[in-house]
């Protein structure tokens, strides 16, 4: 029996060396005579047959020659950049994400760092962690950023430019404009009643200083708790600090000035050193945590402590506000105050007829403050000729 088989098998490789055909090639040729005696191709990997639609031996064989040449020079061609790869670059090869991502947090410090860590523990990276970084293909990126969220996207875009950057690939694997668009949710801003009702609620001093801060600065809430007295100019009546988000960046400080309600806030806490002892040490997660319990017992739905940024900057757009300004007390040209200067705010935009009208008013009203009025009336001319 096995002298049988080995016979069959030994008939088999004579009949497929005969065609000049390897057993190693990727198609193979044979000749269906069920079917006309016509020719056909079976790829050894997907075992999928195709007709070559003809029945002549030799146009057969060369289709079948320059079928096996395709598949075999991509899989040639990969070697040997793989072989040059290596030459330049042992870990070319083998690099993966995680080590991207690995050499990214090394390069990042203090609140830039922290967010970094909790960015890469997106669940959506999980299916290009240990994918070689030259092996990934535009589909595999776009899919992932799909199923991911707007910050998936973001560090994503991130991680790839960080990769190129570093020559870990040739070119890039998403074209710039070929990226899924970053699509932020329209942030809410805190309604003045709404943060009257928190401040009427909250028991706690520094807690209750911080929610007017947020208010009357329009800072971040990691900003705003970790504002020191220092910070605090009390001769020109100003507020200067650095954004914790754009250490290390060359971005100007954001500077307000403050009128009597932060200066009655300002008075109530330490005259030196940090201005919220507490909520400085504690995580800006935990910080919105307890904004949100609050919010919960009073009814109060759909805001985060990062409204306070949004409730400033529309405030600041409805009455008038220059936007250049507005992007200075809020520092580093806020998204918030784009939007609200977008789409957000209720500014009315006056016709530039009304706008001209204004104009010449204003002009009007100047010339008649900087008038002198005289008198040449009959008792000022006796009174000058007396003089």
């Amino acid at each position: 029996m096995r002298r049988r088989a080995a016979n069959r098998m030994e008939v088999v490789c004579l009949s497929l060396f005969n065609m000049g055909l390897d057993m190693s090639e990727r198609y193979r040729l044979f000749q269906n005579f069920a079917r006309g005696g016509g020719f056909y191709l079976q790829d050894n990997v997907t075992r999928k047959q195709e007709s070559l639609r003809t029945q002549d031996r030799p146009t057969a064989e060369r289709l079948l020659n320059a079928r096996n040449e395709a598949a075999r020079q991509p899989a040639i061609n990969r070697s040997i950049a793989l072989a040059y790869l290596r030459a330049a670059d042992v870990k070319m090869v083998t690099r993966n994400w995680q080590d991207v991502m690995s050499a990214v947090l090394e390069q990042k410090h203090g609140e830039t760092l922290r967010r970094w860590q909790t960015a890469v523990k997106d669940h959506a990276f999980d299916c290009i962690r240990q994918r070689a970084v030259i092996e990934t293909t535009a589909e595999d990126l776009i899919k992932l950023v799909n199923k991911g969220t707007v910050s998936t996207n973001v560090y994503m875009r991130r991680l790839h430019n960080f990769a190129l950057d570093m020559d870990w690939l040739l070119k890039s694997i998403v074209p710039k404009r070929q990226w899924p668009k970053v699509v932020h949710h329209p942030g809410k801003a805190i309604k003045p009643e709404e943060h009257q009702r928190i401040i009427d609620r909250e028991l706690n001093p520094e807690r209750r200083a911080f929610y007017q801060l947020c208010w009357h600065l329009g800072g971040s809430q990691t900003d705003v708790a970790c504002l020191n007295a220092e910070d605090v100019d009390w001769k020109h009546q100003t507020i200067t600090y650095s954004r914790k988000k754009l250490l290390g960046r060359n971005a100007d400080p954001a500077s307000i000035r403050f009128g009597d309600d932060v200066a009655a806030v300002l008075r109530s806490l330490p005259d030196h050193g940090p201005l919220f002892p507490y909520l400085r040490t504690v995580r800006s997660a935990d910080r919105a945590t307890e904004f949100k319990q609050r919010c919960i017992g009073l009814g109060i739905t759909g805001i985060t402590l990062h409204g306070y940024r949004y409730a400033w900057a529309q405030r600041a757009a409805d009455s008038g506000y220059p936007e250049r300004w507005a992007q200075q007390a809020l520092g580093h040209g806020s998204k918030a105050v784009h939007r609200a200067y977008s789409r957000k705010a209720e500014a009315q935009v006056p016709t530039p007829e009304a706008w001209l009208k204004e104009i010449k008013e204003e002009a009007r009203r100047e010339a008649e403050a900087k008038t002198i009025t005289v008198n040449f009336g009959p008792d000022a001319v006796d009174k000058a000729k007396t003089s």
